[in-house]
């Protein structure tokens, strides 16, 4: 009977109010920022979007760790990827200015794809090494004008709920701008939309913030110094977020 009644409320409450929040809330920042509102309106609706989109999925949500972070500071964000509702947890209780890296693919998204573009969120093209790099420069372009960056260094979701292998881009910009980099572990999201399907399944979710991990005045004299610094921060960052993934 329960699983009954969650899909009826999936059908008729839930796929419609997301659905039209996502449209209102795109619309709402791709013509705000047009406009120039772009300090207001790349921030402030996509925290009501993401805590609405909570709220209608019936997942209570826990938020551990917010004392740690500045908000007069800059910082690179760094999560695991379980899932779509990694978006909304941390668009919606980051309480951050972010800016996304997100796959070049989603700028096709009607709507949506359109209103990240306005809102300066950073699309990763990794056609080649130099598309690659812009990407960085991009994202160092944004926290230069007091923004924090927000990504998935798996490049991916899981499609298992556990870690993968991280990609080492944001150690890279952590340390070149010379900010903190922040591991946060996401748990319960993979469960309310498990890869490959289409089905809501509320479940409680949280969200831990990890104590922010300095990277000013680390000098670095040579590439190969370089590299070693950027793939023992990258494994520092990953080894901190599996330490609290539920089992």
């Amino acid at each position: 009977m329960k699983k009954i009644l969650i899909f009826l409320y999936q059908i008729l409450v839930w796929l419609p109010v997301c659905v039209t929040l996502t449209i209102i809330t795109a619309l709402t920042v791709a013509v705000g920022c047009i406009c120039g509102g772009e300090r207001f309106f790349a921030y402030y609706p996509g925290v009501w979007w993401g805590r609405a989109i909570c709220f209608f999925s019936l997942c209570p949500v826990k938020i551990i760790g917010l004392e740690k972070l500045d908000r007069k500071q800059s910082y690179i964000f760094a999560s695991n990827h379980q899932g779509a509702y990694d978006i909304f947890l941390i668009y919606g209780y980051i309480g951050q200015r972010i800016k996304w890296i997100m796959k070049k693919s989603l700028r096709k998204l009607p709507f949506v794809g359109f209103a990240c573009e306005k809102a300066g969120f950073i699309f990763v093209d990794t056609s080649s090494r130099q598309a690659a790099a812009k990407t960085i420069e991009d994202a160092e372009q944004r926290l230069r004008n007091g923004n924090s960056i927000a990504i998935f260094p798996e490049g991916t979701r899981s499609k298992t709920g556990q870690l993968s292998k991280f990609k080492k881009g944001a150690s890279q910009m952590a340390l070149d701008l010379q900010i903190p980099i922040v591991p946060i572990t996401l748990n319960g999201t993979y469960k309310v939309m498990p890869y490959g399907s289409l089905l809501l399944h509320p479940h409680r979710l949280e969200m831990i913030i990890h104590e922010p991990i300095p990277t000013a005045g680390i000098q670095i004299s040579d590439i190969r110094e370089a590299a070693i610094c950027i793939r023992e921060l990258t494994d520092r960052t990953s080894e901190i977020i599996q330490s609290s993934l539920w089992k």
